[in-house]
């Protein structure tokens, strides 16, 4: 006797049934689909921010450890899952509005905006490591503020000959100075740039220095030969390992962040004007970037700067239009009014 094969597909009869029997147990078929197995509770902010500090780079924890530190003081108690969207923005209010003000302030809207930037990277990990549902994120939910023009801008060649006048004459250790202010003004690096830069990344046939950059970027640029000799003779005067930072003290210890902010604010008490408009190293990449821009090509400024990534609001043309390390070379060359090796 030949079985035939049962049909996988219920019948309606069984179907009625077992819709009657969901309505007398007071249950929907939604209900059903909505159903799934409880999962363990999310960690508390004070569990699970350790955690993605030691996951993120150096560059992003000193970002962002104040503003994990303010969520701990309010949240450290509470569940990833419980604040929503509402209350991450009243505790960016409330971080905004208690800034510690200073001259160059701008009504907090950068401490609010780093605060939410801090807890989307919170976040994120927390989606990644399966605590809460991407669409539980209730950082995403929160727009940061709008960022306003930055109001830095190039420096005059005159007044660039006055900061460079008194980091020479004045200050504990005006070589150190001297040699920071030129190399940031030569290759429009960003401070981590120069701190990160090491004996190994120096080749002086070719006159380039490998910069390491945010965002873990790591590109060559060109360099004139005066500089590049300094950076040897800085090297073999306060010896470091190859791979060690390069700029140190006279003690033979890394130089930090600190020794800008010394730098800048002992300039400012000699050049009132530099104190008044808070001018730092940063506007010395303004400085250089917006004379490559003018005398060369927005490619080649763009390149200089290290901006060599392609779409977002530049558009995919500049996927086409990158300049090459022999152009770099040629404004190094005109910048500095010295001849290079690859130019």
């Amino acid at each position: 006797m030949t079985m035939q094969p049962s049909s996988s597909r219920p019948s309606q009869a069984d179907l009625d049934a077992a819709m009657l029997l969901l309505s007398r147990l007071g249950i929907s078929p939604g209900d059903l689909q909505q159903t799934a197995p409880a999962g363990p509770p999310a960690p508390t902010f004070a569990e699970y921010i350790p955690v993605v500090s030691e996951a993120v780079s150096a560059g992003t924890r000193r970002v962002y450890a104040s503003y994990w530190n303010r969520v701990l003081k309010e949240w450290g108690h509470r569940r990833l899952d419980e604040p929503d969207p509402t209350e991450i923005k009243r505790l960016a209010e409330h971080v905004k509005a208690h800034v510690v003000t200073r001259r160059n302030a701008r009504g907090g809207r950068s401490a609010a905006e780093h605060l939410i930037a801090a807890l989307r990277c919170l976040y994120n990990h927390a989606v990644a490591d399966g605590h809460l549902a991407e669409a539980d994120n209730p950082a995403r939910k929160v727009a940061k503020p709008r960022r306003l023009p930055s109001t830095r801008r190039a420096v005059p060649d005159t007044r660039l000959a006055e900061i460079n006048q008194v980091a020479a004459t004045t200050g504990d250790d005006p070589a150190l100075d001297c040699l920071l202010l030129r190399l940031h003004t030569e290759t429009a690096c960003r401070r981590g740039g120069a701190l990160a830069l090491r004996p190994a990344d120096l080749d002086p046939d070719q006159c380039l220095i490998m910069l390491h950059e945010k965002g873990e970027t790591v590109r060559w640029q060109p360099v004139s030969p005066t500089l590049m000799r300094h950076l040897q003779q800085h090297v073999e005067e306060r010896p470091a390992a190859p791979t060690t930072p390069l700029l140190r003290y006279r003690n033979g210890k890394p130089i930090t962040y600190r020794r800008y902010d010394y730098l800048w604010e002992r300039i400012g008490r000699h050049l009132p004007w530099v104190a008044t408009q808070q001018i730092s190293t940063h506007w010395l990449r303004h400085t250089t970037l917006t004379w490559v821009e003018r005398n060369f090509s927005y490619a080649v400024a763009r390149a200089f700067a290290g901006h060599n990534d392609s779409g977002g609001d530049t558009g995919t043309t500049t996927t086409y239009v990158r300049a090459s390390l022999q152009e770099i070379a040629a404004a190094v060359a005109a910048l500095t009014s010295e001849p290079h090796p690859l130019a």
